[in-house]
C-alpha cells in the first residue's frame, strides 16, 4: 500500500514539475513576444490631415485597432502633414529610415517611381473592389512589393476609397476646348492627360488648394470625394463640380514600411499589421461610400452645380488616356508590366462584372 502511495506521490510530483516547466516555457514565449512587440513604436507621418473624413482619418482607425488588439504593444504615433515630413517626401523618409513607416498616396512618387500611380489611382481604371481583388488575389501585391522593394520599402495596402469628382471649376465644362489654358491643380496620370489637352497643371498639397483657388492662382482643381472637398471649402470659391472622376476611379492608400524594419519584425507583428490594414481597407471604403450622398444633396442650397461630364467628352478623354498609358509604358519597364497585369485582370473580371451585377441604368 505504501509503495502504491509513494508511486502516486511521485507521479503527482512529476506532473507538478512538468506543469511548472510548461508554464515557465509559456511565460518565456509570451514574454519574448511581448518584448518584441514593445519595440513597435513607430512614427508614422501622413500625407492627408486626419480631420479629413475617409481620405485622412483611416490611419487613426488602423492605429487604434493595432493598439487595442496588441494590448498596447504595437503603437503608431501619427504625425499630421508637414509636422514631421513634408507630404510629398514620405516615401523618401521611409526609404532612408528617417521614419519607420508612413501612410500616403503613392501616386505622389510618380517623378521617381513611374509605375507608382498604377498602385494609387489611374484614369479609366478599376473600381475599388476590383482593385482590391487584383491586389490581394491577382498578383498586384507581389508587383507592388517588387517595385517598392527596389527602393528599400515594403508597401502594405491599408486603405481605399471610391472615385474622386472630376474637378471643381469656375465655369461650365462642355467640351475639351473648355479645358485648354486652364491653370489646374492635378495629380497622377490624369495630370498627364490634362497637359496633353493644353491645361497648365500644378501639384499642390491639399491644405494649399483653397487659398490658391481663392486668390486665383489656379482656375480649377481636383482633389478627392465631395465630402472631403467640401471640408476643404472648395464649394465656397467655385460652383461647378463635375462627375464622374474619370481620372481616379479608385484611390488606394498604402502603409509604407522601411524594408529593413519590416524584415526584422517578429512574424506575429507583421501579421497583426497586415490584418489591421486589411480591416482598414474595408472600413475606409465603407465610410467613403456612406458619407457622399448627403453632401451632394446639400450642394443645391449653396449654389453648387453637380453635373456629369458629357459622354462625348468622356470618350475623348478615354482615348487621350490610352495614348498616355502607351507612352508611359514605353518609357518604363515596371510601368509596362504593372499596366499589362491590370489590363489582363480587368479583361478577365469583365466576364463576371457584365453578368453578375445589375446594369447601372436598370
Amino acid at each position: 500500500m505504501s509503495s502504491l502511495y509513494e508511486m502516486k506521490s511521485n507521479q503527482r510530483e512529476m506532473l507538478k514539475r512538468a506543469l511548472g516547466a510548461a508554464l515557465i516555457g509559456a511565460g518565456l514565449v509570451l514574454g519574448s513576444a511581448a518584448q518584441a512587440a514593445e519595440n513597435v513604436r513607430w512614427k508614422v507621418p501622413v500625407a492627408f490631415g486626419t480631420n479629413l473624413p475617409a481620405l485622412g482619418d483611416n490611419i487613426n482607425y488602423v492605429a487604434e485597432a493595432l493598439n487595442a488588439a496588441s494590448g498596447g504593444a504595437v503603437q503608431f504615433k501619427v504625425f499630421e502633414p508637414g509636422k514631421l515630413v513634408p507630404p510629398f517626401s514620405i516615401t523618401d523618409a521611409v526609404r532612408d529610415n528617417k521614419v519607420q513607416a508612413g501612410y500616403t498616396w503613392v501616386g505622389y512618387d510618380q517623378g521617381k517611381i513611374p509605375s507608382s500611380p498604377l498602385f494609387a489611382a489611374r484614369p479609366f481604371g478599376m473600381e475599388p473592389w476590383e482593385y482590391t481583388a487584383w491586389w490581394y488575389e491577382g498578383g498586384g501585391q507581389a508587383l507592388g512589393e517588387t517595385v517598392y522593394g527596389e527602393h528599400n520599402i515594403h508597401p502594405v495596402l491599408c486603405g481605399i476609397i471610391g472615385p474622386e469628382t472630376a474637378g471643381w471649376f469656375r465655369n461650365e465644362i462642355k467640351s475639351l476646348d473648355d479645358l485648354k489654358g486652364l491653370k489646374m491643380r492635378f495629380a497622377g496620370l490624369g495630370g498627364r492627360v490634362m497637359q496633353k489637352l493644353g491645361a497648365s497643371v500644378t501639384m499642390l498639397p491639399g491644405g494649399e488648394i483653397f487659398q490658391a483657388l481663392e486668390k486665383g492662382a489656379i482656375d480649377a482643381t481636383e482633389f478627392s470625394m465631395p465630402a472631403i472637398d467640401q471640408k476643404l471649402g472648395f464649394d465656397r470659391v467655385v460652383k461647378y463640380n463635375y462627375f464622374p472622376g474619370w481620372h481616379q476611379t479608385y484611390t488606394a492608400f498604402h502603409l509604407l514600411v522601411n524594408k529593413g524594419v519590416w524584415d526584422k519584425l517578429d512574424p506575429s507583428n507583421r501579421a497583426l499589421i497586415d490584418m489591421a490594414c486589411t480591416a482598414g481597407v474595408i472600413r475606409n471604403l465603407s465610410k467613403g461610400e456612406a458619407i457622399q450622398g448627403a453632401v451632394i444633396d446639400s450642394f443645391k442650397a449653396s449654389g453648387v452645380h453637380a453635373n456629369r461630364l458629357p459622354d462625348e467628352l468622356l470618350r475623348e478623354l478615354q482615348e487621350i488616356t490610352r495614348q498616355v498609358m502607351v507612352e508611359e509604358a514605353a518609357k518604363d519597364a515596371h510601368f509596362k508590366t504593372v499596366y499589362e497585369a491590370q489590363e489582363a485582370f480587368s479583361e478577365s473580371y469583365k466576364s463576371w462584372k457584365s453578368l453578375g451585377y445589375l446594369p447601372r441604368d436598370f
